[in-house]
């Protein structure tokens, strides 16, 4: 019985914490209106850097603690936060890139994005976006 009401509170809280709905967020005069999984996937680890107009894709991130982070990198990458740090150690090792900047929340990721022209970023969907412009997500 025990056993069964902890399965049940672990699993409200699993369903808890993927309540809010992930948004890819760019810079209000980024020039697409919308971008497929792949497309965020390639901006994040720089495999793509530039928009369709040849602005430069500036991609920041959440800190590796983050569950927010932790959703997006399974997710929208399909990779672990651990995997996508693996993957920057051995772009930086063999000078081939370095990750996108960090910030502390969700609220410095949409100050980013706004404050940087061809910023992408992600936020849960409880983020007030002060516009900010959602290109994956609803």
């Amino acid at each position: 019985m025990r056993a069964c009401v902890v399965l049940i509170v672990l699993a409200l809280t699993v369903a808890a914490g993927h309540a809010d709905e992930l948004r890819v967020i760019a810079h209000p005069k980024t020039p697409v209106t919308r971008v497929d999984r792949k497309f965020v996937a390639d901006a994040f680890l720089k495999k793509r850097t530039r928009w369709n107009d040849a602005l430069v894709i500036r991609p920041v991130d959440l800190g590796p603690s983050s569950a927010v982070r932790r959703r997006f990198s399974e997710d929208l990458l399909g990779r672990t936060v651990q995997a996508v740090r693996r993957y920057w150690n051995q772009q930086v090792f063999s000078g081939r890139g370095v990750p996108p900047p960090q910030v502390a929340s969700e609220a410095d990721v949409v100050e980013y994005v706004l404050t940087h022209p061809g910023a992408i970023g992600y936020v849960s969907d409880s983020v007030d976006l002060r516009g900010a412009k959602i290109i994956h997500g609803r």
